[in-house]
């Protein structure tokens, strides 16, 4: 881990972790026999690794990995900014040689296709770092370029980025005019009708867009060989479609746009770029940045400069030093990562470790706990203009995100302080209260839950051409009503009750015919189905409803012959892959909990999974793990969280060792013991 992220993360004494490996094999309520037995032998091991890992705060943080296109925009940044350091520009080549495949192209993710958006950028990265057109591993890629359509196949961002260094005419990029500010929330496109991520990469490129900087590079620096084409004749890059009569509309106003917008009028343009600015800067106030998001920040930082602002402007420092935070700087090689993931990490790994008995009054359990609580959220976010009566109260992902606030991380933060007692301490039930009355008030509609904002769902916006990614929204999805309907049943809400039964009713239409459920937030229908039976298990559905045995039997049946299961992120663009790739720890330990959430503790597929993590632990006590299990936006970015191979297993052979003996895992003991009564509930946004 880069030592710069923070400068305070020492790990546990030695005799601490000692301890807390003691408490996780006695605990005093229903105490664990000795690690003698394999599995036990294995959750012990898992469980001083990851104590070890342990800041002396109190939080987790693993690295989070996204493809090369992170890294690329990151050397392309420090170009516009004319401040590359070349030692680490050299690390950060070296990093996307290693990453490149054989034929010459980079993938999304470890084992995937090329891209041809990421496998360009890298190209271009690596030829600003000072690789040459001739060298072969530089050639072999020009030829699988131009052999996949060229440079004019790149997506929307990629145009963006290849416009602001000259490499493309901006009239090659859709229209994005920043007048987009003025539009109301009425109509059929607002900025809070488009999800958060997307705002927040949206605002500061409108600016961009109206500034239209060209970083001037000399022609040995340029890419003018991957285009099929003379890149400076391209006009209309996007084409109308046969059968899409609704993209091929949105494609005319684009052009429509783009004619329009040579005739703006001065007096129009400069406030809304001013309204673009101020809202840019209202959101950039934290020290996460814009989004606490990579590509949201990079833009702000261009946006700003585009405006005028002096290197000393406090927030275009902040926004470059919240950008800085989150390299990964080795001694070899370097990288950027799209964000940080410490309250998720954190929340997971308290979740793993009470599981396998962590006493709630051990010191390293209260310091996750209160490190927790101290990132609890109490402003107001973009959220609450779809829900104005609704008190604040959630978890970001980041160390600091206040803006946004998600769903998935409220539900597995609340989840974990409830397994580590916090629902024991009187002057802290407030806050769970405060927490889980946002959660309801965050609910949609049907029944489901978002990540980050209430009623996301206007699909027909990402026919839009500069939306050629496919999430421009945030509708409510399988697994973060998963996490909501678990959460709510640890509590001791029924099926009586209004949220629960909707959301229950939504789970149940939205499963796949197959058996699964798809999954949004990881990969994907493992992740998807794994959530699910959680949910449903915890809230004592009957496991012989034809919908959950159907889900088990799909789980079963996908298992692969070593007793694990993997699931590629190609399962997004090809069904036919559902439930198929190689055996991953992560994916192997979501299929376990799934199965024994459902009361399938000893059928022969959770013993062979068992016996797998078993098998393949490392020296470390952990388990190796290249491939991507984290889902960023489904067949577009992808993410590799090095932390779910150590706390997902941790979790699953916890359980086992628990469940096996007839023990209640901590959850189910949690709820035996009866629930405190909540405070008064919010006005729902759904009503």
């Amino acid at each position: 881990m880069n030592k710069r992220q923070d400068p305070s993360i020492e790990v546990l004494l030695n005799e601490e972790i000692e301890e807390v490996v003691e408490v996780l094999t006695q605990r005093t309520v229903h105490p664990l026999e000795p690690a003698t037995d394999p599995a036990q032998l294995a959750m012990s091991r898992a469980a001083k690794a990851l104590s070890n890992r342990q800041a002396h705060d109190g939080h987790w943080l693993f690295e989070l990995e996204a493809d090369v296109t992170i890294p690329s925009e990151y050397l392309f940044l420090q170009y516009f900014m004319r401040t590359v350091d070349r030692e680490r520009e050299q690390k950060i080549a070296k990093y996307l040689r290693r990453r490149q495949h054989s034929n010459g192209s980079w993938s999304l993710y470890e084992g995937g296709p090329g891209d041809i958006s990421a496998t360009v950028k890298a190209y271009f990265a690596l030829k600003l770092a000072g690789d040459s057109p001739d060298d072969e591993h530089m050639a072999r890629t020009r030829n699988w370029v131009r052999a996949n359509g060229g440079a004019e196949a790149v997506n929307v961002f990629t145009r963006i980025t290849l416009a602001v260094f000259g490499q493309l005419p901006w009239r090659a990029v859709p229209a994005m005019p920043v007048e987009i500010m003025y539009l109301p929330s009425w109509w059929f496109f607002n900025l809070s009708k488009v999800s958060y991520w997307s705002r927040c990469v949206i605002v500061p490129l409108l600016i961009i867009f109206a500034k239209r900087p060209v970083v001037k590079l000399t022609k040995e620096q340029g890419i003018a060989e991957l285009f099929l084409t003379d890149a400076s004749e391209l006009k209309h890059m996007d084409r109308f479609k046969s059968g899409k009569p609704l993209q091929n509309a949105f494609l005319l106003f684009d052009r429509v746009l783009k004619v329009v917008d040579r005739f703006t009028p001065n007096w129009v343009r400069q406030p809304a770029l001013r309204r673009a600015e101020n809202w840019m800067r209202e959101h950039s106030k934290g020290k996460g940045g814009l989004g606490a998001i990579y590509p949201a920040m990079a833009n702000a930082a261009v946006a700003l400069r585009a405006l005028g602002a002096p290197e000393n402007d406090p927030d275009f420092l902040r926004t470059m030093q919240a950008i800085e935070y989150l390299l990964i700087d080795k001694q070899q090689e370097a990288y950027c990562q799209p964000c940080v993931s410490p309250i998720w990490d954190t929340c997971l790994s308290l979740t793993a470790l009470t599981e396998a008995g962590a006493h709630p009054d051990h010191p390293a359990v209260q310091q996750a706990v209160d490190w927790l609580l101290d990132q609890q959220i109490f402003v107001e976010g973009d959220w609450s203009s779809q829900a104005k009566k609704l008190a604040p109260g959630g978890w970001a992902f980041q160390f600091e995100n206040d803006k946004y606030p998600d769903v998935d991380d409220t539900g597995m933060v609340l989840m974990s302080l409830i397994r580590a007692g916090v629902h024991d301490k009187e002057n802290k039930v407030k806050r769970i209260n405060q927490a889980v009355n946002w959660v309801l008030g965050m609910q949609n509609k049907d029944g489901s839950w978002g990540a980050f904002d209430i009623g996301n769902d206007h699909e027909y916006l990402n026919n839009i051409p500069f939306a050629d990614h496919g999430a421009l929204v945030d509708p409510g999805t399988a697994d973060l009503t998963a996490r909501c309907v678990e959460l709510l049943a640890m509590l001791g809400y029924d099926q009586n009750f209004p949220p629960l039964h909707k959301a229950l009713q939504f789970l149940e239409n939205d499963q796949e015919e197959f058996g699964a459920w798809y999954g949004r937030w990881g990969v994907n229908y493992i992740y998807g189905t794994w959530s699910v039976l959680a949910a449903v298990g915890v809230i004592g559905e009957d496991v012989a409803k034809p919908y959950i045995r159907k889900a088990i039997a799909w789980l079963k049946d996908i298992q692969n012959a070593d007793g694990g299961w993997g699931e590629s992120c190609n399962s997004y663009d090809d069904p036919i892959l559902r439930g198929k790739g190689e055996t991953t720890a992560s994916q192997t330990a979501w299929a376990l909990l799934g199965l024994m959430a459902v009361g399938e503790v000893d059928s022969v597929e959770v013993e062979r999974g068992i016996e797998y993590l078993v098998r393949t632990q490392n020296d470390a006590g952990e388990w190796d793990e290249e491939a991507y299990t984290g889902t960023g936006f489904p067949r577009v970015f992808y993410l590799r969280y090095h932390g779910y191979s150590r706390y997902f297993p941790l979790w699953a052979l916890a359980s086992y060792a628990r469940l096996r003996r007839g023990l209640p895992t901590r959850q189910s003991e949690i709820m035996e013991q009866g629930w405190i009564e909540l405070g008064p509930l919010p006005v729902l946004a759904s009503a």
